[in-house]
């Protein structure tokens, strides 16, 4: 179970049992592999748009050679690595939004909540 001793106890004062508990736990471990499962497949693509600020950019809308994203999951945790063509950066957690847009929390160096796209369009 994923939840920590804190958490547990309060869902427990609050009326649920501990099969409770442990099937509201089970439930969102499958929600983040599905998620995972999502990410996965929408950076399965040579190019993806983003809003990440960058040192060497104006602002406003990147665009990014997509390597891979390798990711894994455990309980509510998600993590991973998203590759670029030429650097790449941890993730920390993630969630689809829409069809088109999904958002990753990444790690040093960028530390931010990114929104990526399929097109530019999504992003505007």
């Amino acid at each position: 179970m994923h939840f920590d001793q804190r958490t547990q106890a309060a869902l427990r004062d609050v009326g649920l049992s501990r099969e409770e508990v442990r099937e509201a736990s089970e439930r969102v471990s499958a929600a983040v592999d599905r998620d995972a499962d999502s990410l996965r497949e929408f950076f399965d693509r040579d190019v993806v748009y983003s809003d990440m600020e960058m040192a060497h950019s104006a602002g406003g809308i990147n665009e990014h050679a997509v390597e891979y994203l390798d990711l894994f999951t455990h309980g509510s945790d998600l993590r991973g690595y998203l590759r670029f063509d030429a650097w790449g950066v941890p993730v920390e957690g993630g969630r689809v939004l829409s069809d088109d847009v999904v958002e990753l929390s990444l790690g040093p160096t960028v530390h931010d909540r990114v929104r990526f796209a399929r097109d530019e369009d999504a992003l505007r």
